[in-house]
Protein backbone atom coordinates (compact mmCIF):
# COMPACT_ATOMS: atom_id res chain seq x y z
CA UNK A 1 0.00 0.00 0.00
CA UNK A 2 1.15 3.54 -0.77
CA UNK A 3 -0.40 7.00 -0.51
CA UNK A 4 -1.35 9.31 -3.38
CA UNK A 5 -0.35 12.19 -1.15
CA UNK A 6 0.14 13.19 2.48
CA UNK A 7 -1.36 16.41 3.79
CA UNK A 8 0.68 17.73 6.73
CA UNK A 9 -1.73 19.26 9.23
CA UNK A 10 0.90 21.30 11.03
CA UNK A 11 3.50 24.03 10.57
CA UNK A 12 7.07 25.02 11.46
CA UNK A 13 9.89 22.59 12.10
CA UNK A 14 7.74 19.49 12.52
CA UNK A 15 5.93 20.08 9.21
CA UNK A 16 9.33 20.36 7.50
CA UNK A 17 10.51 17.19 9.25
CA UNK A 18 7.46 15.24 8.06
CA UNK A 19 7.69 16.59 4.51
CA UNK A 20 11.31 15.52 4.15
CA UNK A 21 10.68 12.07 5.60
CA UNK A 22 7.75 11.51 3.24
CA UNK A 23 9.61 12.86 0.21
CA UNK A 24 12.51 10.49 0.94
CA UNK A 25 9.94 7.69 0.65
CA UNK A 26 8.86 9.05 -2.73
CA UNK A 27 5.56 10.42 -1.46
CA UNK A 28 3.90 13.67 -2.52
CA UNK A 29 3.47 16.19 0.32
CA UNK A 30 1.03 19.05 0.76
CA UNK A 31 1.45 21.84 3.31
CA UNK A 32 -1.36 23.91 4.79
CA UNK A 33 -1.04 27.44 6.13
CA UNK A 34 -3.14 30.11 7.82
CA UNK A 35 -3.58 33.65 6.54
CA UNK A 36 -0.79 34.90 8.81
CA UNK A 37 1.56 31.99 8.16
CA UNK A 38 1.97 31.99 4.38
CA UNK A 39 5.69 32.78 4.54
CA UNK A 40 6.59 30.03 7.00
CA UNK A 41 9.33 27.77 5.62
CA UNK A 42 7.22 24.61 5.67
CA UNK A 43 5.13 25.99 2.79
CA UNK A 44 8.28 26.09 0.63
CA UNK A 45 9.58 22.64 1.56
CA UNK A 46 6.42 20.67 0.77
CA UNK A 47 5.59 19.84 -2.86
CA UNK A 48 2.34 21.81 -2.76
CA UNK A 49 0.56 24.17 -0.40
CA UNK A 50 -3.07 25.01 0.37
CA UNK A 51 -4.43 27.98 2.33
CA UNK A 52 -6.65 27.40 5.34
CA UNK A 53 -9.37 29.87 6.22
CA UNK A 54 -8.56 32.08 9.19
CA UNK A 55 -5.48 33.09 11.16
CA UNK A 56 -3.35 31.76 13.98
CA UNK A 57 -3.73 28.37 15.61
CA UNK A 58 -7.49 28.37 15.02
CA UNK A 59 -6.96 27.77 11.31
CA UNK A 60 -4.88 24.64 11.97
CA UNK A 61 -7.45 23.41 14.52
CA UNK A 62 -10.38 23.59 12.08
CA UNK A 63 -11.01 19.89 11.50
CA UNK A 64 -13.44 20.34 8.62
CA UNK A 65 -11.11 22.84 6.95
CA UNK A 66 -8.16 20.45 7.12
CA UNK A 67 -10.24 17.54 5.76
CA UNK A 68 -11.48 19.76 2.92
CA UNK A 69 -7.89 20.75 2.08
CA UNK A 70 -6.86 17.08 1.94
CA UNK A 71 -9.71 16.30 -0.45
CA UNK A 72 -8.90 19.34 -2.59
CA UNK A 73 -5.27 18.19 -2.88
CA UNK A 74 -6.25 14.54 -3.54
CA UNK A 75 -4.42 13.39 -0.40
CA UNK A 76 -5.47 10.05 1.01
CA UNK A 77 -3.44 10.48 4.23
CA UNK A 78 -2.97 13.18 6.87
CA UNK A 79 -0.01 13.46 9.23
CA UNK A 80 -0.87 15.69 12.21
CA UNK A 81 2.66 16.05 13.67
CA UNK A 82 2.43 17.03 17.34
CA UNK A 83 0.13 19.56 18.97
CA UNK A 84 -2.89 20.95 17.12
CA UNK A 85 -5.03 17.96 16.01
CA UNK A 86 -2.52 15.20 16.73
CA UNK A 87 -4.29 13.82 19.82
CA UNK A 88 -7.89 14.59 18.85
CA UNK A 89 -9.81 11.33 18.59
CA UNK A 90 -12.67 13.18 16.90
CA UNK A 91 -10.32 14.29 14.13
CA UNK A 92 -8.92 10.79 13.64
CA UNK A 93 -12.48 9.50 13.32
CA UNK A 94 -13.36 12.26 10.83
CA UNK A 95 -10.38 11.19 8.71
CA UNK A 96 -11.57 7.58 8.76
CA UNK A 97 -15.12 8.62 7.85
CA UNK A 98 -13.73 10.61 4.91
CA UNK A 99 -11.67 7.68 3.64
CA UNK A 100 -8.42 9.38 4.65
CA UNK A 101 -5.69 7.57 6.60
CA UNK A 102 -4.82 9.27 9.88
CA UNK A 103 -1.07 8.71 10.36
CA UNK A 104 -1.06 8.04 14.06
CA UNK A 105 -2.80 5.90 16.68
CA UNK A 106 -6.40 4.80 16.34
CA UNK A 107 -9.24 7.04 17.51
CA UNK A 108 -9.79 4.53 20.33
CA UNK A 109 -6.21 4.86 21.57
CA UNK A 110 -6.36 8.65 21.29
CA UNK A 111 -9.54 8.63 23.37
CA UNK A 112 -8.01 6.34 26.01
CA UNK A 113 -4.71 8.14 26.44
CA UNK A 114 -6.25 11.57 26.00
CA UNK A 115 -8.14 10.94 29.25
CA UNK A 116 -5.37 10.78 31.86
CA UNK A 117 -7.62 9.18 34.47
CA UNK A 118 -8.65 6.37 32.10
CA UNK A 119 -4.99 5.89 31.16
CA UNK A 120 -4.10 5.53 34.86
CA UNK A 121 -6.79 2.90 35.28
CA UNK A 122 -5.52 1.03 32.21
CA UNK A 123 -1.97 1.13 33.60
CA UNK A 124 -3.16 -0.38 36.87
CA UNK A 125 -4.95 -3.11 34.92
CA UNK A 126 -1.68 -3.82 33.08
CA UNK A 127 0.19 -4.17 36.37
CA UNK A 128 2.14 -0.94 35.84
CA UNK A 129 2.76 1.10 39.03
CA UNK A 130 1.14 4.53 39.39
CA UNK A 131 1.18 7.22 42.08
CA UNK A 132 -1.78 7.24 44.50
CA UNK A 133 -4.48 9.41 42.96
CA UNK A 134 -8.13 9.87 42.00
CA UNK A 135 -8.84 8.42 38.55
CA UNK A 136 -11.55 10.92 37.58
CA UNK A 137 -12.40 14.59 37.39
CA UNK A 138 -12.40 16.10 40.89
CA UNK A 139 -13.90 19.11 42.65
CA UNK A 140 -11.94 21.56 44.77
CA UNK A 141 -13.36 19.96 47.91
CA UNK A 142 -12.20 16.51 46.78
CA UNK A 143 -8.74 17.89 45.99
CA UNK A 144 -8.57 19.46 49.46
CA UNK A 145 -9.56 16.16 51.08
CA UNK A 146 -6.93 14.32 49.02
CA UNK A 147 -4.30 16.84 50.13
CA UNK A 148 -5.07 16.10 53.78
CA UNK A 149 -4.16 12.46 53.07
CA UNK A 150 -0.90 13.51 51.34
CA UNK A 151 0.43 16.54 53.27
CA UNK A 152 3.84 16.34 51.54
CA UNK A 153 2.16 17.58 48.38
CA UNK A 154 -0.10 16.71 45.47
CA UNK A 155 -0.14 17.28 41.72
CA UNK A 156 -3.16 18.86 40.04
CA UNK A 157 -3.32 17.78 36.39
CA UNK A 158 -5.57 18.50 33.42
CA UNK A 159 -7.58 15.43 32.51
CA UNK A 160 -6.96 16.06 28.79
CA UNK A 161 -3.97 17.22 26.77
CA UNK A 162 -0.33 17.52 27.78
CA UNK A 163 2.68 19.77 27.40
CA UNK A 164 2.58 20.84 31.04
CA UNK A 165 -0.56 22.93 30.61
CA UNK A 166 -3.02 22.70 33.45
CA UNK A 167 -0.45 21.06 35.73
CA UNK A 168 0.73 22.37 39.10
CA UNK A 169 2.44 20.98 42.19
CA UNK A 170 0.85 21.96 45.52
CA UNK A 171 3.14 21.76 48.54
CA UNK A 172 1.42 24.33 50.78
CA UNK A 173 -2.25 23.98 51.70
CA UNK A 174 -2.96 27.69 51.31
CA UNK A 175 -1.90 27.47 47.64
CA UNK A 176 -4.37 24.78 46.72
CA UNK A 177 -7.48 26.79 45.86
CA UNK A 178 -5.67 29.32 43.66
CA UNK A 179 -3.64 26.65 41.86
CA UNK A 180 -6.72 24.48 41.36
CA UNK A 181 -8.53 27.34 39.66
CA UNK A 182 -5.46 28.17 37.57
CA UNK A 183 -5.17 24.57 36.36
CA UNK A 184 -8.82 24.53 35.42
CA UNK A 185 -8.45 27.80 33.52
CA UNK A 186 -5.35 26.63 31.64
CA UNK A 187 -6.97 23.30 30.81
CA UNK A 188 -10.07 25.04 29.44
CA UNK A 189 -8.00 27.40 27.30
CA UNK A 190 -5.67 24.69 25.96
CA UNK A 191 -7.93 21.65 25.60
CA UNK A 192 -11.50 22.92 25.68
CA UNK A 193 -12.42 21.23 28.98
CA UNK A 194 -11.55 22.37 32.49
CA UNK A 195 -11.60 18.95 34.20
CA UNK A 196 -8.62 18.11 36.43
CA UNK A 197 -7.59 15.18 38.60
CA UNK A 198 -5.07 14.77 41.43
CA UNK A 199 -2.12 12.54 42.29
CA UNK A 200 0.34 12.38 45.17
CA UNK A 201 3.49 14.46 44.58
CA UNK A 202 6.85 12.75 44.08
CA UNK A 203 9.62 15.20 45.10
CA UNK A 204 12.99 15.24 43.32
CA UNK A 205 11.75 12.91 40.63
CA UNK A 206 13.40 12.20 37.30
CA UNK A 207 11.26 12.16 34.15
CA UNK A 208 11.98 9.12 31.96
CA UNK A 209 9.95 8.11 28.90
CA UNK A 210 9.96 5.08 26.61
CA UNK A 211 9.54 5.29 22.83
CA UNK A 212 7.02 2.70 21.64
CA UNK A 213 6.04 1.68 18.12
CA UNK A 214 3.33 -0.76 17.08
CA UNK A 215 2.24 -1.98 13.66
CA UNK A 216 -1.26 -2.77 12.41
CA UNK A 217 -0.55 -6.51 12.57
CA UNK A 218 -0.40 -6.58 16.38
CA UNK A 219 3.35 -6.34 16.99
CA UNK A 220 4.72 -3.84 19.52
CA UNK A 221 8.35 -2.93 20.18
CA UNK A 222 10.41 -0.18 21.80
CA UNK A 223 13.34 2.02 20.87
CA UNK A 224 14.65 2.62 24.36
CA UNK A 225 14.17 5.48 26.78
CA UNK A 226 14.82 9.21 27.00
CA UNK A 227 15.40 11.48 29.99
CA UNK A 228 13.39 14.70 30.07
CA UNK A 229 14.04 15.93 33.61
CA UNK A 230 15.30 19.38 32.54
CA UNK A 231 12.00 21.27 32.51
CA UNK A 232 10.65 24.75 33.06
CA UNK A 233 7.05 25.25 34.16
CA UNK A 234 6.47 21.51 33.57
CA UNK A 235 7.59 21.83 29.94
CA UNK A 236 10.65 20.01 28.61
CA UNK A 237 13.62 22.07 27.44
CA UNK A 238 16.45 19.49 27.20
CA UNK A 239 16.07 15.80 26.33
CA UNK A 240 18.66 13.00 26.42
CA UNK A 241 18.82 9.46 25.07
CA UNK A 242 19.45 7.09 26.69
CA UNK A 243 18.81 8.30 30.26
CA UNK A 244 22.24 8.87 31.86
CA UNK A 245 23.06 7.44 35.30
CA UNK A 246 20.01 5.21 35.30
CA UNK A 247 20.56 1.84 36.94
CA UNK A 248 20.49 -0.82 34.21
CA UNK A 249 18.15 -3.11 36.12
CA UNK A 250 15.71 -0.24 36.69
CA UNK A 251 16.03 0.81 33.04
CA UNK A 252 15.00 -2.68 31.93
CA UNK A 253 12.01 -2.73 34.28
CA UNK A 254 10.75 0.66 33.06
CA UNK A 255 11.08 -0.34 29.40
CA UNK A 256 9.39 -3.68 30.07
CA UNK A 257 6.51 -1.94 31.88
CA UNK A 258 5.95 0.45 28.96
CA UNK A 259 6.12 -2.32 26.38
CA UNK A 260 3.79 -4.57 28.38
CA UNK A 261 1.26 -1.74 28.72
CA UNK A 262 1.40 -0.99 24.97
CA UNK A 263 1.02 -4.69 24.13
CA UNK A 264 -2.01 -5.01 26.40
CA UNK A 265 -3.68 -2.15 24.52
CA UNK A 266 -2.55 -3.46 21.07
CA UNK A 267 -1.03 -0.03 20.50
CA UNK A 268 -0.40 1.09 16.91
CA UNK A 269 1.92 3.80 15.48
CA UNK A 270 4.37 5.85 17.54
CA UNK A 271 3.72 6.59 21.19
CA UNK A 272 5.61 7.63 24.30
CA UNK A 273 4.93 6.12 27.71
CA UNK A 274 6.15 8.46 30.45
CA UNK A 275 7.29 7.71 34.00
CA UNK A 276 8.56 9.43 37.11
CA UNK A 277 11.63 7.82 38.65
CA UNK A 278 12.21 8.44 42.32
CA UNK A 279 15.54 9.65 43.71
CA UNK A 280 14.31 8.92 47.24
CA UNK A 281 14.13 5.52 48.88
CA UNK A 282 10.86 6.62 50.53
CA UNK A 283 8.97 6.68 47.19
CA UNK A 284 8.16 3.92 44.67
CA UNK A 285 11.05 3.30 42.26
CA UNK A 286 9.05 4.40 39.23
CA UNK A 287 5.45 5.18 38.34
CA UNK A 288 3.53 5.71 35.12
CA UNK A 289 2.23 9.25 34.60
CA UNK A 290 0.85 9.40 31.05
CA UNK A 291 1.14 8.19 27.48
CA UNK A 292 1.46 10.63 24.59
CA UNK A 293 -0.23 8.98 21.63
CA UNK A 294 1.67 10.84 18.91
CA UNK A 295 5.06 11.77 17.54
CA UNK A 296 7.03 13.60 20.24
CA UNK A 297 9.06 16.79 19.87
CA UNK A 298 12.08 14.92 21.24
CA UNK A 299 11.91 11.92 18.89
CA UNK A 300 15.16 13.21 17.38
CA UNK A 301 17.43 11.96 20.17
CA UNK A 302 16.08 8.44 19.80
CA UNK A 303 16.80 8.66 16.08
CA UNK A 304 20.33 9.82 16.80
CA UNK A 305 21.22 6.85 19.02
CA UNK A 306 19.32 4.12 17.14
CA UNK A 307 19.78 5.14 13.50
CA UNK A 308 16.06 4.69 12.76
CA UNK A 309 13.98 7.43 11.10
CA UNK A 310 10.92 7.42 13.35
CA UNK A 311 8.79 9.61 11.09
CA UNK A 312 9.42 7.39 8.10
CA UNK A 313 8.71 4.32 10.22
CA UNK A 314 5.44 5.88 11.38
CA UNK A 315 4.40 6.55 7.79
CA UNK A 316 5.42 3.05 6.67
CA UNK A 317 3.44 1.44 9.50
CA UNK A 318 0.42 3.49 8.38
CA UNK A 319 0.91 2.03 4.88
CA UNK A 320 0.72 -1.48 6.34
CA UNK A 321 4.40 -2.32 6.88
CA UNK A 322 5.27 -4.73 9.69
CA UNK A 323 7.83 -3.94 12.37
CA UNK A 324 9.76 -6.98 11.20
CA UNK A 325 10.05 -5.61 7.65
CA UNK A 326 11.32 -2.31 9.08
CA UNK A 327 13.92 -3.99 11.29
CA UNK A 328 12.05 -2.89 14.42
CA UNK A 329 10.64 -6.19 15.69
CA UNK A 330 13.44 -6.45 18.25
CA UNK A 331 14.08 -3.58 20.69
CA UNK A 332 16.59 -1.10 19.24
CA UNK A 333 19.91 -0.85 21.06
CA UNK A 334 21.27 2.70 21.58
CA UNK A 335 24.76 3.67 20.45
CA UNK A 336 26.29 6.39 22.60
CA UNK A 337 24.29 9.41 23.77
CA UNK A 338 22.32 12.23 22.15
CA UNK A 339 21.03 15.54 23.51
CA UNK A 340 18.29 17.81 22.18
CA UNK A 341 18.08 21.45 23.29
CA UNK A 342 15.02 23.51 22.39
CA UNK A 343 15.56 27.04 21.08
CA UNK A 344 12.56 29.23 21.89
CA UNK A 345 11.60 32.76 20.84
CA UNK A 346 11.27 34.57 24.16
CA UNK A 347 11.92 37.83 25.94
CA UNK A 348 12.42 38.72 29.60
CA UNK A 349 9.31 39.96 31.38
CA UNK A 350 9.19 42.66 34.04
CA UNK A 351 9.14 40.01 36.78
CA UNK A 352 12.29 38.33 35.46
CA UNK A 353 10.35 35.50 33.85
CA UNK A 354 10.17 34.80 30.14
CA UNK A 355 7.36 35.44 27.67
CA UNK A 356 6.87 34.41 24.02
CA UNK A 357 8.32 37.02 21.68
CA UNK A 358 8.08 37.94 18.02
CA UNK A 359 9.92 40.02 15.45
CA UNK A 360 11.98 39.82 12.30
CA UNK A 361 15.00 37.51 12.13
CA UNK A 362 17.93 39.63 10.98
CA UNK A 363 20.38 36.74 11.34
CA UNK A 364 19.82 32.98 11.44
CA UNK A 365 22.97 30.85 11.24
CA UNK A 366 22.53 27.32 12.67
CA UNK A 367 25.53 25.40 14.03
CA UNK A 368 27.05 22.50 12.12
CA UNK A 369 29.82 19.94 12.32
CA UNK A 370 30.01 16.17 12.88
CA UNK A 371 27.07 14.84 14.88
CA UNK A 372 25.18 18.16 14.95
CA UNK A 373 21.66 18.38 13.53
CA UNK A 374 19.29 21.35 13.60
CA UNK A 375 15.54 21.04 12.99
CA UNK A 376 14.20 24.56 12.58
CA UNK A 377 12.26 26.86 10.29
CA UNK A 378 13.98 30.22 10.65
CA UNK A 379 15.55 32.26 7.86
CA UNK A 380 16.80 35.82 7.47
CA UNK A 381 13.84 38.14 7.03
CA UNK A 382 11.26 35.77 8.51
CA UNK A 383 8.64 37.52 10.66
CA UNK A 384 7.89 35.37 13.72
CA UNK A 385 4.56 35.47 15.52
CA UNK A 386 3.27 34.98 19.06
CA UNK A 387 0.11 33.46 17.53
CA UNK A 388 1.96 30.15 17.54
CA UNK A 389 4.22 28.12 19.83
CA UNK A 390 7.53 29.83 20.65
CA UNK A 391 9.71 26.87 19.53
CA UNK A 392 11.96 28.04 16.68
CA UNK A 393 14.52 25.24 16.42
CA UNK A 394 15.91 22.11 18.03
CA UNK A 395 19.64 21.49 18.28
CA UNK A 396 20.40 17.77 18.36
CA UNK A 397 23.90 16.45 19.05
CA UNK A 398 24.30 12.79 18.24
CA UNK A 399 26.25 9.71 19.12
CA UNK A 400 29.53 10.69 17.43
CA UNK A 401 30.66 11.96 20.84
CA UNK A 402 32.31 9.08 22.78
CA UNK A 403 30.48 9.57 26.12
CA UNK A 404 27.85 11.67 27.89
CA UNK A 405 30.33 14.32 29.07
CA UNK A 406 31.60 14.75 25.52
CA UNK A 407 28.11 15.02 24.03
CA UNK A 408 27.22 17.71 26.60
CA UNK A 409 30.36 19.68 25.71
CA UNK A 410 29.53 19.43 22.01
CA UNK A 411 25.95 20.56 22.69
CA UNK A 412 27.21 23.67 24.50
CA UNK A 413 29.56 24.40 21.59
CA UNK A 414 26.72 24.03 19.09
CA UNK A 415 24.41 26.33 21.06
CA UNK A 416 27.15 28.95 21.39
CA UNK A 417 27.67 28.76 17.63
CA UNK A 418 23.96 29.30 16.85
CA UNK A 419 23.59 32.93 15.72
CA UNK A 420 20.09 34.37 15.94
CA UNK A 421 19.49 38.13 15.86
CA UNK A 422 16.52 40.42 15.54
Amino acid sequence: MSFRGILIANRGEIAIRIARAAQDLGLRTVAVYSDDDALSLHTQIADEKIRLEGAGAAAYLNMEGVIAAAKQADCDAIHPGYGFLSEQDAFAQLCTNAGIKFIGPSAEHLSLFGDKARARAAAIAAGVPVMPGLDRSVTLAEAQAFYKEHPDGIMIKALAGGGGRGTRAVTESDQLEALFERCQSEAKAAFGISDVYVEAFMPKARHVEVQIIGDELGSVSNLGERECSAQRRNQKVVEIAPAPALDDALRIRIIEAATKFAEQESYQSLGTFEFLVSTSSESPEFVFIEANARLQVEHTVTEAVTGFDLVQSQIQVAMGASLESLGLAAPAQPRGFAVQARVNMETLGADGGVLPSSGTLNAYEPPSGPGVRVDGFGYVGYQTSTAFDSLLAKVIVGHSAPNFTAVCAKTLRALAEFRIEG
